[in-house]
């Protein structure tokens, strides 16, 4: 649960309180519901590829009564990436989404110009997962974050995503970019 903290300090530390907040490959909330119970200004989406999983997020949202502020979607990010959602986000978080590339290719997609995507990463850190080349390709940069107690990553979108990305469905993990 404190790493979930870890994001939202993370997110503050690089935007302040985002609008939007994306939690990419929500799984069982976490770390969007925590997100969501620590940014009560922020209108928070979950998204995660299976449709079961969605249908528990659902469930807890609407006990907790955040209904109003908090949504839940089941899709694929890949195709999710290409519809309503795309360039909404002022913060997407990613918390054991993906492979580096496919990771960066899918959460690039949800982000508005100036947003961030805040990503974990082994405990030992980024090492060499995140090259500079191929974030650019996606439009991101390093963004440093000035203090950290876990290990995450954080990036930038600094030019539009190319419409061409995120590939198909299952092409970001099959064939990563980087």
């Amino acid at each position: 649960m404190a790493q979930a903290y870890a994001f939202v300090e993370a997110v503050r530390l690089a935007i302040g309180t985002p609008l939007q907040l994306l939690d990419l490959g929500s799984g069982g909330g976490i770390p969007g519901l925590v997100a969501a119970a620590a940014l009560p200004d922020t209108h928070c989406t979950l998204l995660d590829g299976r449709e079961e999983r969605a249908r528990l997020l659902r469930g807890h949202v609407t006990r907790l009564g955040w209904s109003a502020r908090v949504d839940i979607v089941a899709a694929r990010a890949e195709v999710a990436g290409h519809g309503d959602l795309r360039g909404r986000f002022d913060a997407v978080l990613a918390r054991g989404f993906g492979a580096p590339a496919a990771t960066a290719e899918c959460g690039a997609a949800f982000l508005r110009p100036g947003g961030v995507l805040v990503v974990s990463d082994p405990p030992e850190g980024a090492g060499q997962r995140w090259p500079v080349e191929g974030l650019e390709r996606l439009g991101l940069a390093p963004r440093p974050l000035l203090q950290q107690a876990w290990a995450l990553s954080c990036f930038e979108l600094v030019t539009p995503l190319d419409d061409r990305y995120p590939r198909r469905v299952g092409i970001p993990a099959k064939r990563p970019l980087f």
